[in-house]
């Protein structure tokens, strides 16, 4: 069994016994454009900047909303486990107070009003959420 030996420099497909080089997607002669691989790296970096810099805005936007709800829990726990003997009326701004025994009660007495220690003023607001003022 012999073998037609074919130039390196000719595209010659051995198992159709054809030359198909005008099929091919790439250049297959010498005297062909050079293919150039584009410079990705550069584009990378730049929009790996811009995506990292997207990211953390985004995770201290969140931060900052986390903050603010944990704050906003923790003065609803504070001012409903406070002692007051009379139901609050939305939209009204109702003051905290520590008493002698050191038990935290609400009242509607403003702080130059009251010689209780002043913790801090709060209103109710439709929601039944008390907005720390």
């Amino acid at each position: 069994m012999t073998v037609n030996k074919h130039p390196d420099n000719v595209v010659f497909n051995i198992e159709n016994n054809t030359y198909d080089a005008y099929l091919k997607e790439y250049p297959t002669h010498i005297g062909a454009p050079i293919i150039e691989t584009v410079d990705t790296v550069a584009w990378k970096n730049k929009n790996l900047q811009l995506v990292n810099s997207e990211f953390k805005a985004q995770f201290d936007h969140l931060k900052q909303s986390l903050d603010a709800f944990k704050d906003l829990f923790k003065d609803n726990q504070l001012v409903y486990s406070a002692k007051f003997n009379f139901e609050p009326i939305v939209g009204k701004i109702y003051h905290l107070y520590t008493d002698i025994n050191n038990k935290k009660f609400l009242s509607i007495l403003s702080p130059d009003e009251c010689d209780f220690q002043f913790y801090g003023s709060y209103y109710l607001n439709k929601d039944k959420l008390w907005i720390k003022q």
